[in-house]
């Protein structure tokens, strides 16, 4: 993927990591579009950040995805690039048997970005170089036990993503997976702005730029993410399940 003169689409612009990516990608020349459900916070990042557009969308409504790429397409006949950057994280008791929170993160975190994939793919397809960029977690390879739906709707977001990226390696679109470590951002709450646990979210940025620059990566893992993507793999599962889940009890 280049890293500039692109038209660049990100949802979940209004804020944390959306918001940051898009400043950053701004800052490199590309031209950026945030999207989201909330209109004010969105008003803040183009005000603040002269030349970005903003869009309003509904991730969990299959109605309204249809209705935003069809606009998009529209207004930005240049679009090459979507950062699927939405997403919910709440914590689950799943003993009381109450399945909203799933259902809720199902729609926002999985089924919202596949839609959204959908809808835009034929236009990426007339496009020279096209990307999408999928947002998973290192709670895709091991999992958060407090926020199981979470954990495993980026599980999916990961397995999708390989299985995209094999579906169009003949064409003009790469496919992109950026997996985040614990970031100082409000996911869970104002109080992980400011975790000294988690990573400064301005460091986080600076090192996903840093690897996109590269061009030479299908995911993009930072170094505090390596622990969690590599765990299966380095016979350190178990104990790192346990120690992250010890942690956030």
């Amino acid at each position: 993927m280049n890293i500039s003169g692109n038209t660049i689409l990100i949802t979940g612009g209004g804020s944390g990591i959306g918001r940051a990516l898009a400043e950053a990608l701004h800052a490199r020349g590309n031209k950026v579009i945030v999207a989201g459900r909330r209109e004010r916070a969105l008003d803040a990042v183009t005000e603040a950040n002269p030349g970005m557009e903003s869009m309003l969308l509904d991730i969990q409504d299959a109605t309204d995805i249809a209705r935003f790429a069809r606009q998009a397409v529209e207004r930005f006949p240049k679009l090459n690039v979507v950062i699927q950057n939405a997403g919910i994280m709440k914590p689950e008791k799943v003993v009381t048997g109450d399945t909203a929170i799933a259902e809720e993160t199902i729609a926002t975190n999985l089924l919202g970005p596949i839609r959204l994939t959908a809808a835009l793919l034929p236009h990426f397809l007339r496009q020279p170089h096209a990307a999408i960029l999928t947002v998973s977690s290192g709670l895709a390879f091991v999992p958060l036990a407090a926020t199981p739906t979470y954990s495993a709707t980026k599980a999916a977001i990961h397995s999708w993503s390989a299985s995209l990226r094999e579906q169009l390696k003949e064409t003009s679109v790469e496919v992109i997976e950026i997996a985040p470590p614990y970031v100082q951002t409000e996911l869970l709450g104002p109080h992980q702005a400011v975790d000294p646990a988690a990573m400064p979210l301005a460091d986080f940025i600076a090192e996903v730029i840093s690897i996109l620059e590269s061009g030479e990566t299908e995911e993009v893992i930072v170094g505090r993410c390596k622990p969690l993507r590599f765990a299966e793999a380095s016979g350190s599962f178990a104990q790192v399940f346990a120690g992250l889940n010890a942690q956030h009890r």
